[in-house]
């Protein structure tokens, strides 16, 4: 098991051992900024490399697939797990935008089995960030849209620490290219496993506080939360396959599908749908689906990519 997953199963351990230890707000802030610049960065730099108008089909293909997703999700939530209208939408939601961490992981992954995978994967997270935000919003929504404070809700969105920091990042790296980098990289790129390393020890710590949460959301929501990320790696495995992306590159996209957002959805719902239970969707993300994609889930998608494309 890579070192980075044992550092999550330990945050784990000592939140259920329930152990005095804690990560400094300030250092889980500087953190996170890190492995957004980090991830920004390094896509950046690679996406100089690319013709941008060859990508335009690929892009618009993962923007498509974030939005379809909660409108997959939606009648599932609502119908079988008899969620209210408000809830369901923001579950939904929650697993149509993408988790940067569970992508670094299997970044992180993905290398150290030797794979290659397309440079500009980084450019489909930050793409995946809003579309299924806003799709969760609209069916929340769809009786009454004149409700939604569209500004503040698209600023909240396009503007909060996850986006503005991975699109910042990515501008960086094209801007300044390889040779620009160069003074940096010890910092962004060699320092970057170690750094996710002690941000998946936080990460363990708040996803055990969460399981208590756990009781309030029944069995049905933690049967969803096991069995949906599988679906949806299904799907990203799918459309990487039909954009042309290689084994590796369809694993990451796989990966994305399969995870649900715990910063920018749970802020943008708040806004938009404040009626909904914030503890069942981050209980379900952040207690249920991120554990698994982490654990199990990555090197499952791997296999998965490996037997598609042979």
């Amino acid at each position: 098991m890579d070192p980075v997953v044992l550092f999550f199963l330990l945050g784990i351990a000592a939140r259920l051992l329930k152990s005095d230890l804690r990560l400094p707000e300030a250092l889980y802030e500087t953190l996170s900024i890190f492995l957004l610049l980090a991830i920004g960065i390094k896509g950046g730099v690679e996406l100089a490399k690319q013709p941008l108008a060859a990508l335009a089909p690929q892009a618009i293909s993962v923007i498509l697939m974030g939005a379809l997703i909660p409108f997959l999700l939606f009648p599932i939530l609502s119908w079988l797990g008899k969620l209210s209208r408000p809830d369901a939408a923001s579950i939904a939601a929650h697993y149509g935008s993408v988790s940067v961490v569970t992508f670094a992981v299997a970044s992180a992954y993905l290398l150290k089995q030797g794979v290659a995978v397309e440079p500009y994967m980084p450019l489909f997270v930050a793409l995946l960030e809003a579309p299924g935000i806003i799709a969760g919003i609209l069916l929340a929504r769809s009786a009454n849209l004149s409700s939604i404070r569209w500004g503040e809700l698209a600023h909240e969105v396009f503007c909060g620490k996850s986006v503005l920091l991975l699109v910042g990042g990515i501008l960086i790296g094209a801007c300044a290219g390889p040779d620009g980098i160069k003074p940096i990289a010890p910092l962004f790129l060699d320092l970057f496993k170690g750094v996710l390393a002690l941000f998946l020890l936080e990460m363990g710590l708040v996803a055990g506080g969460r399981l208590p949460d756990l009781r309030q959301a029944g069995v049905f929501l933690v049967a969803f939360g096991l069995i949906t990320p599988s679906l949806l790696a299904m799907l990203g495995m799918g459309v990487g396959y039909a954009i042309g992306l290689t084994p590796g590159g369809a694993t990451l996209l796989a990966c994305m599908a399969a995870s649900a957002s715990y910063i920018a959805a749970p802020t943008a719902m708040r806004i938009a749908v404040p009626e909904a239970n914030p503890a069942l969707s981050i209980g379900v993300a952040l207690g249920i689906t991120f554990p698994f994609n982490i654990t199990v889930g990555i090197p499952l998608y791997h296999r998965l990519a490996q037997t598609l494309f042979n």
